[in-house]
């Protein structure tokens, strides 16, 4: 039975929803704090596809070298001290998730979540007019030292062993997969089944198909409350007035949290900024997508453009473009690509977007049992472009009533309280 639903965010994951389910017969409605000609967090990061990261942002390991990398300015990892409750409790979650059990019971889950959502990028790659860039050339893990190389090569030990193809290459292997690129390495790991693309051409492919299947948009809509009946809610209140539905999602990323508090949910998460600097006509221009591993900067090659992102800045839902972390991506690459210096970045004006990160790593997707038509997905940290298909493919299969075609239990909302 068709229904009306209405999405509360539009990035990579609310339009995501909002095209399966749409496809599926539903009447939908986004509505976006944000104008239509927004900037966020599914615009300007890496454009990645990587069923590699199969291990979660809490692994064993991530808190002892985060709080090494705190006392570097430049480093890939920053917190701003502040007296903040929220941040304390999501802290000490993280603390006690970054453990090798949940690793290994993560990891299948986000290795079938990639491959799933890589073949819906293929299938909507397919479409007429819907050229967003995808390549699928695979990812290459640079390796500065032997050190780092070695432990690349133990994560694709672990990557074979859940069926993710990975290869260790020297130097001379890694400069004859990618001839056109000086780099001054000790080789690398490569993953053949990663793939990159373009974020600006694919949310504007996602659009395109939205305006054909009919979905609504509201844009510069602010959530300002909520009318409940019971278990049931019964409308949105808004800047715009009310909005009602039979289902409502909330897609929201970082400012999620602030959504769900005025329902009395628990949703713990951290906005983790990100930023990034892309060269319009770099001097040298890769084939592959690549992450310098020591220094936790993903570079993608766009058309003729080649995007650099980095850091995980958790500092509040805060915008601001610190100038220290960008300069700690813009140094870090001729340590790897000798011949880009950073003269090249003068007047390259960086992007910066709030990625909302959960305290265990993993996404929440599904259903809240406090309400009966309420649905979240959001918390996908790094993984927000990489997973957004698949996330919007289960989620229309939820609001349809459906079995999900994946067990996602571990990606429970409510797993908070």
């Amino acid at each position: 039975m068709a229904k009306q639903i209405l999405i509360i965010g539009a990035g990579v994951i609310g339009l995501s929803t909002a095209y399966y389910a749409a496809r599926k017969g539903h009447r939908i409605t986004v509505i976006d704090r944000e104008p239509e000609q927004r900037d966020g967090c599914s615009f300007g990061n890496a454009g990645m596809i990587v069923p590699s990261h199969f291990t979660p942002l809490a692994a064993p390991g991530v808190v002892a070298l985060g709080l090494k990398w705190m006392w570097h300015p430049e480093s890939p990892f920053y917190i701003k001290p502040r007296l903040d409750w929220d941040l304390l409790n999501w802290g000490f979650k993280f603390w006690r998730a970054a453990t090798p059990e949940h690793v290994r019971r993560s990891a299948p889950l986000l290795r079938d979540l990639s491959f799933a959502s890589r073949a819906c990028f293929e299938e909507l790659a397919g479409l007429p007019e819907n050229d967003f860039g995808l390549v699928q050339k695979g990812l290459l893990m640079l390796c500065r030292t032997q050190h780092a190389l070695d432990d690349e090569a133990k994560m694709a030990e672990q990557a074979r062993a859940l069926g993710i193809p990975a290869e260790v290459f020297d130097a001379k292997q890694t400069a004859a997969l990618e001839p056109n690129v000086r780099m001054d390495i000790a080789g690398s790991v490569y993953f053949p089944k990663d793939c990159h693309l373009s974020p600006n051409r694919f949310m504007a492919a996602l659009k395109r198909q939205l305006d054909q299947l009919g979905v609504k948009f509201s844009w510069e809509t602010e959530v300002t409350g909520w009318r409940v009946a019971g278990k049931r809610i019964e409308a949105l209140r808004t800047n715009r007035g009310e909005f009602d539905a039979d289902e409502y999602v909330i897609c929201s990323g970082s400012w999620s949290p602030v959504i769900a508090r005025d329902l009395r949910l628990k949703l713990p998460m951290q906005a983790g900024k990100g930023y990034s600097l892309t060269l319009v006509q770099p001097r040298q221009l890769p084939a592959i997508c690549c992450i310098f591993t020591e220094a936790r900067v993903a570079v993608t090659p766009m058309a003729s453009s080649l995007r650099f992102g980095g850091t995980m800045e958790i500092a509040g839902l805060n915008e601001t473009i610190n100038p220290v972390r960008v300069r700690g991506i813009i140094n870090a690459v001729p340590k790897y690509f000798p011949e880009l210096l950073p003269i090249d970045f003068d007047g390259v004006q960086p992007w910066c977007g709030l990625r909302p990160c959960s305290p265990d790593g993993l996404p929440y997707v599904g259903r809240t049992s406090r309400y009966a038509n309420l649905a979240i997905a959001t918390g996908h940290a790094m993984m927000g472009l990489s997973l957004g298909p698949i996330t919007g493919r289960l989620m229309a299969e939820i609001l349809s009533d459906e079995k999900p075609a994946l067990e996602i239990d571990f990606l429970n909302p409510d797993r908070y309280g």
